[in-house]
């Protein structure tokens, strides 16, 4: 299947928007950030290129001077809290789950109050206090408490949105097959799942947003993005929000 014929699906409905003068949201966050690589690297380059902006997600406890200089000089990345260390607290027999009910709800709030205080310290003003639960999950009887820690906005995966006091923005469309290869899924079933969250979201104005993980993107996962971002260029109605964008709820200041 050539690149063209895979990209068609989305270029019709990016097509269909645009005739009818509906805005297509999109957002994009990346996981696991610690210190300066050339995958970041590779990604930095990659949203600079398109002027897409990005959430890149810093693990706090494990996150270095490095990072923040480097992402002090990439205008397009924001940086978000991922977790506190991204260490798993439930047992073999559970999902992994750093933000769950293993530990003493205290000990959890402990550990996000001081993420804030960490990420300050590395990136000042720069990082948004968005919450991204290391692996998506998070208990419910953590969420009440976010905004009062100081929390703006909430972040996991997924169509389920958390009932949280703080707005929450879900990533929809993950590039890496976990479960199988975990490498990056064909761009085919990638942009079938583009399509299919735009019809979902966009008539309730809620953006899609697109996960990565830079240090697991393989040649096909950077070749998926580079394409994404050509295809949505293309079309005035497609717009690229920032976190910013996002928490303030302005679209006008996004990213065509």
């Amino acid at each position: 299947m050539t690149s063209d014929i895979v990209w068609q699906p989305l270029r019709a409905e990016l097509a269909r928007r645009a005739e009818a003068k509906d805005n297509v949201c999109l957002w994009l966050r990346d996981d696991d950030a610690v210190m300066p690589a050339a995958a970041l690297q590779t990604l930095v380059d990659l949203v600079g290129d398109f002027a897409v902006p990005i959430a890149v997600a810093a693990i706090p406890a494990r996150s270095s001077p490095a990072l923040a200089r480097f992402l002090q000089n990439a205008s397009h990345a924001t940086p978000v809290v991922h977790g506190w260390r991204h260490d798993n607290h439930a047992p073999a027999t559970q999902k992994k789950q750093e933000l769950g009910d293993h530990r003493p709800l205290d000990a959890v709030l402990s550990d996000l109050s001081v993420s804030l205080i960490r990420m300050t310290e590395l990136f000042g003003d720069r990082h948004v206090p968005m919450l991204v639960p290391p692996w998506n999950r998070i208990s419910a009887s953590i969420l009440p408490h976010l905004r009062e820690l100081g929390y703006r906005a909430l972040s996991c995966h997924g169509t389920v949105r958390a009932d949280a006091p703080v707005p929450v923005f879900n990533t929809h469309v993950d590039l890496i097959d976990w479960r199988a290869s975990r490498r990056s899924r064909d761009h085919a079933s990638l942009v079938r799942d583009v399509v299919l969250h735009i019809r979902r979201a966009a008539p309730a104005g809620e953006p899609v947003g697109i996960l990565t993980h830079h240090l697991v993107n393989d040649a096909e996962a950077w070749t998926f993005l580079r394409g994404l971002f050509t295809v949505t260029r293309g079309f005035d109605c497609c717009r690229w929000l920032s976190v910013a964008d996002l928490i303030s709820g302005d679209k006008a200041n996004s990213q065509n």
